[in-house]
């Protein structure tokens, strides 16, 4: 007979509540795509130079430096279920553009959609920051309210994500496309991204 959740081991309870958002995430149907946009889809497909593939392997700056790499790196992330971590980044990098005005509102909705404990995109932070960004933005929400977390989840896409990344079968056919077709003039090979 069951005595209730409170016998059970808090591993148990963790495990099952990581179950719990898995399965709730698997049930999301993805929304249906009108005509128009598969057609601004087709449109939008871009061609990379082998050189600038080459410059994403060099480095995790290079590559968020590019829009193409960007891209190509958030379809990786999507296909991870982690794409959390680079859109925490980027509706930071948004907040640091708005007015003072629009400013607290802002910082408040990215701290209940990524940081808080328990939120829908809770981005992986310890407790220690995610009290420390809390607490910044009790004091003040400023665009720095966020700065040590960003810090954090940026080193864990460099050395985590990135190099899960680099070895990808997405960057394994990129790079066998550039490897196929040089013949001294690499920089005029195209690759096409979806």
């Amino acid at each position: 007979m069951c005595k209730g959740l409170a016998t059970l081991p808090a591993t148990c309870l963790k495990s099952a509540k990581d179950i719990k958002h898995l399965i709730g995430f698997l049930l999301q149907k993805p929304e249906p795509q009108t005509v128009s946009q598969k057609q601004t889809n087709k449109e939008t497909k871009r061609v990379v130079s082998a050189a600038e593939v080459e410059k994403w392997k060099k480095s995790f700056t290079n590559l968020m430096n590019s829009e193409d790499g960007r891209k190509v790196f958030m379809g990786f992330l999507r296909s991870e279920f982690s794409e959390e971590n680079i859109e925490f980044l980027n509706a930071c990098k948004e907040l640091k553009q708005l007015s003072p005005a629009k400013m607290a509102a802002k910082a408040k909705l990215i701290f209940a959609q990524y940081v808080e404990t328990d939120s829908p995109k809770q981005v992986n932070l310890d407790a220690a920051t995610r009290e420390e960004t809390r607490r910044n933005l009790e004091t003040s929400s400023s665009a720095s309210s966020f700065d040590e977390a960003q810090r954090l989840i940026h080193i864990l896409l460099e050395k985590d994500s990135y190099r899960r990344f680099l070895q990808s079968r997405a960057m394994q056919d990129l790079g066998l496309l550039s490897a196929g077709h040089s013949t001294g003039t690499q920089q005029q090979q195209k690759i096409a991204l979806a």
